[in-house]
């Protein structure tokens, strides 16, 4: 997907929205259970359920590998109910040397046929490239994420020089890609920082979790973190898709992702 095709989906829905599809068979509603798949029935009544809504799904891998070659069945069943024009990422956080990343690449672009995918980049440049090479993807690499053991690294003062190591990050990025395949992962809960953020790489998209179940301050992200583009990807994950645990749950999911929704539109008017 490029670049002007997201925008105009986010014009078009006038949303910001990615639903996180963090499936977990032990908390999806019991009645489900007795379906051959039941990872996929829950995610295709969810995306039913929020597609008016949402500009975006990321599926977080985990929940899928967990379950062996049935969550990588249920996980490409996923990726093709997911209409084309909706922008999808693999939240894999891969990243390795060489010909590694490359099969990587190949695995979630080529065979899942994902737009996106987030990446480590703590193994330098040689790690992100392949991913790079493949024409209408994405990269999303970790910039400043939002749990707690962030600062272990991420905040670090590099050299002394009053550069913090994620500030480093995305200024020495920016030689590998641009802002046609290249994003950065900011958690919503250093939304204080975003304007700081905003200096380093103005034009990019960032995709911010931690909205919703995380506590993330949604008009501080859109305040600080919008630009002309809108340049924001704003995930919410448990706070949509377990909204409830009942036979409503879909419809449930449907009214957190609309009334985010329209927050987001409201902040879009406001700031842009």
């Amino acid at each position: 997907m490029t670049r002007t095709e997201l925008i105009n989906q986010i014009k078009s829905k006038e949303s910001l929205l990615c639903v996180g599809l963090d499936t977990d068979i032990n908390r999806i509603p019991s009645f489900l259970l007795k379906e051959k798949d039941p990872i996929f029935e829950f995610n295709k009544r969810i995306i039913d359920a929020t597609l008016e809504h949402a500009v975006a799904y990321k599926p977080n891998l985990a929940f899928y590998e967990a379950s062996g070659s049935k969550g990588w069945e249920s996980l490409q069943k996923t990726i093709e109910y997911i209409p084309t024009e909706v922008f999808t990422i693999a939240d894999a956080k891969r990243g390795d040397i060489g010909n590694t990343s490359s099969l990587y690449a190949r695995a979630f672009f080529d065979q899942l046929n994902f737009d996106s995918i987030t990446v480590a980049p703590y193994m330098g440049i040689d790690s992100v490239k392949p991913f790079l090479e493949f024409d209408g993807k994405w990269v999303i690499l970790l910039g400043l994420t939002s749990n707690g053991g962030s600062s272990d690294f991420q905040t670090l003062e590099v050299n002394n020089s009053g550069e913090l190591l994620f500030e480093r990050v995305l200024k020495r990025s920016q030689d590998w890609g641009h802002t046609e395949n290249m994003m950065y992962v900011i958690g919503a809960t250093k939304a204080e920082q975003l304007e700081e953020i905003r200096k380093i790489v103005p034009d990019h998209f960032l995709l911010v979790p931690g909205v919703g179940a995380q506590g993330g301050d949604l008009e501080a992200v859109c305040k600080f973190g919008l630009n002309q583009d809108f340049g924001l990807l704003i995930n919410s994950s448990r706070g949509i898709i377990y909204a409830s645990d009942d036979h409503d749950f879909d419809k449930q999911a449907g009214k957190v992702a609309s009334n985010l929704s329209a927050e987001m539109k409201r902040y879009i008017d406001e700031y842009i």
